[in-house]
């Protein structure tokens, strides 16, 4: 049997497990998770597609930040990144704008570094970000705390 190379091709498989919207879905040598939507038309068991979504970019630009911030062998104590979707009010109901708020505590990151490298990641690191790029507008801030 082949080996899938997960960084050429993904799969996944998605299961109804319910008389509503909900799925069970399931990537290979993952747990699965659970997806639904909002009542009245599912029953709320589980992550929206547009907050895994979110989940998806946030983590994508956390990735590539924490590849680049470890390779310039900065020390980084906490890393988080909160994020928000704008839906459009018409259908589709697509997020128009994101938000997304990197905060991190480090005694040796500077926010001009996160800044290029925000740059750098949305430019050419993020397959996500790429993926939405000049459908979504994406606004990126920076809290860094200092550590001694």
């Amino acid at each position: 049997m082949q080996t899938l190379d997960k960084s050429k091709e993904l799969t996944s498989s998605v299961r109804l497990i319910n008389d509503k919207l909900n799925f069970t879905c399931h990537v290979e040598g993952n747990p699965p998770v659970s997806v639904d939507y909002l009542p009245p038309l599912g029953d709320n068991l589980g992550y929206t597609s547009l907050e895994l979504l979110l989940i998806s970019l946030s983590t994508c630009l956390g990735s590539a930040l924490l590849v680049f911030l470890r390779k310039m062998q900065k020390t980084i104590s906490t890393f988080e990144i909160s994020s928000r979707g704008i839906r459009n009010e018409d259908h589709p109901t697509c997020f128009r704008e994101i938000h997304l708020e990197i905060h991190l505590t480090s005694p040796d990151v500077n926010e001009e570094e996160l800044k290029k490298l925000v740059a750098l990641s949305e430019e050419k690191y993020c397959p996500v970000w790429a993926m939405i790029r000049g459908n979504v507008t994406v606004n990126v801030s920076y809290r860094i705390e200092r550590t001694a």
